[in-house]
Order: C-alpha cells, then structure tokens, then sequence
C-alpha cells in the first residue's frame, strides 16, 4: 500500500505510530527482524521514558496517588505501554504488573456488586489490566484469573456495566469496549481458556454491531455525541475509532453493521 497519509505516517518521530502502521496497516509480521528492531526504538523512545519516570528502586511506579491515578498510575501506564507497541517479555514491568494484579484481584476489590439480577462490574479496569499484562507477555496467573472474573461478571445481553441504579438494564459502550479488546487478544494466545475468552468477546462485539457502533436501536438517533468525535488516548471512554479497531481485533471489522461507522470515519 502506497498512499500519502501512509508515507506521512511513516515519517513519524514517535516509533509507536511507525509500529501500528507498519503491522495493522501494511501487515508486516512483528517478529520480523525490522519490527523487532523498532520495538526496541519504543523502549527507549522519550514518551516511554516520561511513562516510566516515577518507578521506585522496587519497579513500583511511586506516584504519591492510587494505582489508577489517571496515566501517571501503574495501571495506566501499563496499558499505555501496551499500546504503544512496548516489546513484550520484559521482566522489568514485572513489579509494575504486579502491582496492578495485587489492586485488582485483592478480596475487597472482587467482593461481589449483585443489583437486580446483574453484576455491577466497571469491566474497564480489570479488561485494561487483562489487555495489558496481556499484549507485555507478563503474569500469566494474572491474565489467567482476571478473563475468568470478566466472564463471570458479563450480562446476559454481552456487556458491563457498574451502575447501580436497578433501571439501568443494558450494557455501558465505556466498560464493554476494553473488556472485549482484552479477551479478544487473551483468546489468541490459545490455552484451555481460550474458546471461552473468544466466545464472550464475541458476545460484547454485538452491543456495538446491534447499534451500529453509535446509534440508538429504537430511533438510529446518535446515541452520544462523544461518540462520534475522535479522541487519543480514549482512557476509559468509547468513540467509533476505538470501537472499530476493538470490533477488528476481535474479528468482525467485516460485519456490515460497521459501515455506517467506516462512512463516519471516512468522512472525518
């Protein structure tokens, strides 16, 4: 593929967007001797180093706030890494995944939120944890019993969703989209969990394609206008970009309920 924006891309100073365009866009295989090489260009790129910064002499990141303290916390700069294309396998985020697996499985995080029937999880933390450690190749147990917990707490209808409010009956867009990217990437890795992890992934791709990636299933009215406005990084929130490269990881970027959401992409 040869196009303008492609060879703009590919100009880029920051490593990561070389990366994603050289392996999701021109289909280059990571274990290429090249791909591997500018993995290594990530690690040691200035972004991943300020990412990095504040780790203790443990490799705990030592930041004065909680875990999910927003992108300085443990847990968001390890899904951050895994975004970035971070090279996976390296044992010196070991700590740092240790320290989110520790937060996000202790007994008074997992105590059970029962309201009318459904479990009142946010699937975003533990799916961003289960993406990350992950896509790093760290903590196998961790990933192992965090895509179990996300399958246990998935509603009936195949999202999550943490408001308490007994009305609130259908699955939240925000806590779906990284639960599904999380269990889609565990289900590749193959295991006896695997099947499982696919099927519930597959699951949470519905709630998006049943509404076309942003559109209300009674009226095909916008369900959200920050749904329709392109954002990076997403955090915890949704918006069709971020739908569509969940909805293609987890193999369903061909399912015609996209287009609309291509059209929109297209156009902006």
């Amino acid at each position: 593929m040869s196009a303008p924006i492609v060879d703009e891309l590919l100009r880029s100073p920051e490593p990561s967007i070389r990366w994603k365009v050289r392996t999701r866009v021109l289909g280059e295989a990571e274990d290429a001797p090249a791909i591997r090489r500018l993995r290594r260009e990530i690690r040691r790129s200035p972004r991943v180093e300020a990412l990095l910064a504040h780790r203790d002499a443990d490799g705990r990141m030592s930041t004065p706030r909680r875990v999910y303290a927003k992108w300085q916390g443990a847990h968001w700069v390890l899904a951050t890494l895994a975004d970035l294309g971070y090279p996976a396998g390296d044992e010196n985020l070991v700590p740092l995944a240790t320290q989110v697996c520790e937060t996000w499985l202790s007994r008074s995080t997992l105590r059970d939120r029962i309201v009318a029937g459904r479990h009142r999880r946010c699937g975003s933390i533990q799916g961003n944890a289960l993406f990350a450690v992950g896509r790093l190749g760290l903590v196998d147990d961790c990933a192992d019993r965090l895509a179990v917990l996300l399958a246990r707490w998935q509603w009936p209808e195949g999202g999550w969703n943490c408001d308490p409010r007994p009305g609130a009956s259908s699955p939240s867009f925000m806590e779906t989209l990284v639960p599904m990217r999380a269990l889609a990437a565990y289900a590749s890795r193959g295991g006896d969990r695997a099947a499982a992890a696919a099927a519930a992934a597959d699951r949470a791709a519905e709630v998006f394609l049943e509404r076309r990636l942003f559109r209300r299933r009674s009226t095909g009215a916008v369900i959200d206008q920050g749904f329709v406005t392109l954002h990076y990084p997403l955090y915890w929130h949704y918006d069709v970009l971020g739908g569509l490269v969940g909805l293609g990881e987890a193999g369903r970027i061909d399912d015609p309920r996209c287009a609309d959401a291509l059209d929109l992409l297209e156009s902006k």
